[in-house]
């Protein structure tokens, strides 16, 4: 009888320490326990895992087992790493330096075309409060009933509708009597105030109810109003999502939604968060959303990392496939690789020194992807980013030209961002010229209702000493659309 491999199950290379080892034990334990998962084959193979890790958390049964293994074959990992820094070298010298890496993830085309397409286990979570009344819930209804139409007969969906309390309307199920469910959905009617994790808390019990670690595990939450009180409670259940795979995105509809609170929410899942400008945006935004978890090649990809005493990583941002930005705490969460196009994001770091050095390290640690399709707890890849330390030079090169859009579009992201610290600290005048400023590049790269926009929030913060819910809004992710390939390059 064939030996196990019990690296293969845990989904890390032999030469990782114990503490790797105990790491990988734990996400797998966190995707297979019985008591989550009720898939065939997944208590079999949790109960491989046991075994892997009573082995190889042992040295000395580590040390029996890899003597019996015949050599290692050159693992082909289904992910390719690419890494563009923003600067050959560093310079040496006492002051701090800025250096950019813009990191692009991208499927291995021969494995992808042999991982199917995964089935989704989706939710929607739609706020039915009173002040969802008219347009927003019609287009929400009418939006549900054309995704719920659109799904495979694999697909696994359910409903809930909150308000001050949660009721499940449409049990997850993937072969219900669709008729029945529009019928269902129709009869919505709005009612009481907004409050998010009654909601949350309701979709992901049903997204539990048929977890499987191998379909796209996902709730997408639709609102329009603030929530008050429960927030925590909300981030700890996104955190809890998180161990899991499963991702949280929102759909922010109108000017009154928190849009911090969703962000952080969508950032801690793995998920993404979106602004809708009118109820006509939902149904196109929706269906993009569904678009791209049918594209998911990897279910979640993260960095597991350590940064050295003279760096501090002060800055991460995912480009795409869905702009937004990441939490530098350990570890990154960076959502999903779809099967199209890269996962990309842009990190900065501040260098404090490099007296002394001959190379600075900026980072190193590992990324882990976990296949929605595949019984492996998370493939690892490591990560090693570090420049060079040269004598200063006269000329220096120019940084890659995909560096230079990235930051030249961040910038543009940034700038906002800026300007309503700014507000929040009493310093209009500041706030105003920098929204002046941004608009003024804004028109430069020929987006000229965006700058408009801009121009007008400027004058509103210079006349009220505050900023308009609305302008925030289309501002920031109007900027951030911007982050997205193919907004415009033409015009950099």
């Amino acid at each position: 009888m064939k030996s196990p491999n019990y690296y293969s199950i845990l989904g890390i290379p032999r030469d990782v320490n114990q503490e790797e080892i105990r790491k990988a034990y734990f996400r797998a334990a966190r995707r297979f326990h019985p008591d989550k998962n009720i898939s065939p084959g997944d208590t079999e193979f949790f109960i491989d895992v046991k075994e892997a890790y009573e082995i190889l958390s042992d040295p000395q049964k580590r040390a029996i087992y890899d003597a019996i293994l015949p050599p290692e074959r050159i693992l082909t990992l289904p992910v390719s790493q690419k890494i563009t820094y923003s600067r050959e070298n560093l310079a040496l010298m006492h002051e701090p330096q800025l250096v950019y890496a813009l990191l692009e993830y991208s499927p291995v085309k021969e494995t992808m075309d042999n991982i199917p397409i995964p089935p989704l286990n989706l939710c929607l979570a739609i706020d039915r409060s009173t002040s969802m009344k008219g347009g927003n819930l019609d287009i929400v209804k009418a939006t549900a009933i054309q995704l719920m139409k659109r799904l495979r007969s694999q697909d696994i969906f359910s409903i809930v509708v909150f308000s001050d309390r949660a009721e499940v309307i449409i049990p997850s199920t993937h072969d219900g009597d669709l008729s029945k469910f529009e019928s269902l959905i129709l009869m919505l009617q709005t009612s009481g105030a907004t409050e998010i994790y009654n909601g949350l808390s309701a979709a992901y019990k049903e997204v539990n109810r048929y977890y499987d670690p191998a379909f796209i595990n996902h709730i997408i939450l639709l609102t329009d109003g603030h929530t008050y009180g429960d927030e925590n409670n909300c981030l700890e259940l996104a955190d809890e999502a998180m161990n899991q795979s499963i991702g949280i995105s929102g759909l922010g509809i109108g000017p009154e939604w928190n849009d911090v609170f969703i962000d952080e929410l969508a950032r801690r899942s793995g998920g993404s968060s979106f602004y809708v400008s009118s109820p006509q945006d939902i149904q196109h935004l929706l269906m993009e959303k569904l678009d791209n978890l049918w594209k998911i090649y990897a279910g979640n990809v993260s960095i597991e990392f350590k940064v050295s005493d003279r760096v501090k990583l002060r800055y991460a941002f995912r480009l795409q496939p869905e702009p937004g930005l990441l939490s530098i705490e350990n570890p990154i969460h960076l959502g999903p690789l779809l099967r199209t196009g890269n996962l990309t994001l842009l990190m900065e770091f501040l260098v404090s020194s490099t007296e002394d050095a001959n190379v600075i390290e900026l980072l190193e640690g590992q990324i882990i992807v976990s296949s929605a399709t595949q019984r492996i707890p998370g493939l690892l890849m490591p990560i090693r980013l570090d420049r060079p330390v040269r004598m200063k030079e006269s000329s220096p090169t120019p940084p890659p030209k995909e560096i230079i859009r990235a930051l030249s579009r961040l910038s543009l992201y940034r700038s906002q961002e800026q300007a309503y610290l700014e507000v929040e600290k009493g310093e209009f005048d500041l706030a105003s010229q920098h929204l002046q400023r941004l608009a003024s590049h804004l028109l430069q790269l020929g987006n000229q209702d965006l700058a408009r926009t801009v121009l007008l929030e400027a004058k509103t913060i210079q006349e009220k000493q505050t900023y308009s819910l609305e302008g925030n809004k289309r501002i920031k992710y109007g900027t951030r659309a911007l982050l997205l390939p193919g907004s415009g390059d033409h015009s950099l």
